[in-house]
């Protein structure tokens, strides 16, 4: 049997961090199983779902590395076919037209909640003769669903889970516009897009059990299902705007790597011995359901930070100078250009030692692309006295006759603090803030390497 798995977003907002985590898994178990990983994207509700999106769940998926082996399914395309089955399931005895009116459902709802009950629907058209029907009045289609017994079900995550059918009543599965119900349309979809394994957040468990009823009631093999516990926050309640970032989107505008945040998913609720940080392929060899634990993952900012910071140190430079630009394009103090590239190219290894995000990343690199005069931070400001700066003047001339290497302006940095008497601290500081406008940032020689001697000097002779 082939493997077949299948994200399925509904368009209705942008992709949440918990769906992401869902399609990471889906994605790692078919690979893990040299199956497929399908996409389908559940657009049938028309007044909530649009093209943006769907452009920005794509987007998400494609940022993230999740990339589906056949081109996305929409849900909306397919109501033909989703309103054949259910014709079928009548034909076959195993659903039945409904005549009920909103009013007396309605009716029927509010006379339960005034007996403390809970409401199940038990229609009268269940067994009753279609000539009896209604003149003028469109139907729906319920399933006729079992009402001894139970619907069990052999979760791959949660064990053997089961309802008992009298808790289930006949569902709807085409409504009387003809348009399928959520319920119906996946278990068609499933099926026709031959899925093996569903994989999901437990909020689908309720659902489950009347999709099975569907599957059983066309005869179609029914997938393993697999429901993963949600993501809280570290509170414990559920995941909210309160707690933080939320969208894919969020976290990738706060300056997240994706593989950062796929290894922090990924191990959001999966474990495997003292695993920690995994890449791609490391993930796809060690992935299966068996390591996904039962309770709910909560979320820690402060931990993904740590591990994003991480794999900002293993990202090529090349990689990150282009973020970065990216990242300080529009700001009108700064000179984009390709000299300011490469400065940023030049002292990246050391920019990326100090950076937990690329908004941090960005944020130091800034004073590279700056027009002269620097802006100076206050303790950058109270660092360049007449002293200081008379003593950058001497430094300058040194600097001007000294080849720009990392030891040669060591050398140079040391042999000047020694003639002047002072320790290197002193003479790095005030320099620190001529060159950079602050009084943090990567070593002084490699500042004045990245900057080049011509830029260098003139920050010199600005200050």
């Amino acid at each position: 049997m082939t493997i077949r798995t299948r994200f399925a977003p509904s368009p209705t907002g942008l992709l949440h961090i918990g769906g992401a985590r869902t399609a990471l898994f889906n994605f790692l178990f078919s690979r893990h199983h040299g199956g497929e990983y399908l996409l389908r994207i559940e657009d049938t509700d028309r007044t909530r779902s649009t093209p943006e999106n769907t452009a920005a769940i794509l987007d998400s998926l494609a940022w993230l590395g999740l990339a589906h082996d056949a081109p996305p399914l929409f849900q909306s395309t397919r109501e033909a076919r989703h309103a054949e089955v259910a014709h079928a399931l009548v034909a076959a005895g195993t659903a039945y037209h409904c005549y009920m009116s909103a009013e007396e459902l309605a009716r029927l709802r509010a006379e339960a909640q005034a007996e403390g009950r809970q409401y199940r629907v038990v229609s009268p058209w269940r067994d009753r003769d279609a000539k009896d029907a209604p003149a003028g009045v469109k139907p729906a289609i319920r399933l006729k669903a079992p009402r001894e017994g139970e619907t069990v079900v052999a979760d791959l995550v949660q064990g053997e889970v089961r309802v008992a059918n009298s808790e289930l009543d006949d569902m709807i599965l085409l409504r009387s516009d003809g348009t399928p119900t959520y319920q119906h349309a996946v278990v068609v979809d499933d099926h026709d897009m031959d899925i093996s394994h569903v994989i999901r957040g437990d909020d689908h468990l309720t659902n489950t059990f009347r999709q099975v009823q569907i599957f059983h009631a066309m005869g179609w093999p029914v997938p393993r299902f697999a429901h993963v516990p949600m993501i809280h926050g570290a509170d414990g309640a559920k995941l909210s705007k309160r707690h933080g970032a939320q969208s894919v989107t969020e976290f990738r505008d706060q300056g997240f790597l994706p593989e950062a945040l796929c290894n922090y998913l990924l191990r959001l609720g999966w474990a495997h011995g003292d695993a920690e940080i995994l890449s791609r392929d490391e993930a796809i060899a060690l992935f299966d359901l068996d390591g996904v634990g039962r309770s709910p993952g909560r979320m820690d900012y402060t931990r993904l930070t740590q591990l994003n910071g991480v794999w900002i140190r293993r990202a090529d430079d090349d990689r990150l100078t282009a973020e970065t630009m990216q990242r300080l394009a529009g700001h009108p103090a700064l000179v984009l250009d390709a000299e300011a590239e490469q400065r940023i190219r030049r002292l990246m290894p050391a920019l990326k030692d100090r950076a937990k995000t690329l908004v941090e990343l960005a944020d130091s690199a800034h004073f590279l692309a700056h027009k002269r005069p620097l802006p100076m931070a206050p303790k950058a400001a109270a660092a360049l006295t007449a002293d200081s700066r008379e003593m950058l003047r001497g430094l300058a001339a040194i600097l001007a006759a000294t080849e720009f290497a990392p030891e040669p302006i060591d050398a140079a940095l040391r042999a000047f603090a020694e003639h002047h008497g002072k320790k290197l601290g002193e003479i790095a500081q005030p320099l620190r803030a001529a060159l950079t406008g602050s009084t943090i940032s990567p070593g002084i020689d490699a500042v004045l390497i990245a900057l080049g001697r011509s830029e260098a000097l003139a920050r010199l002779a600005a200050a």
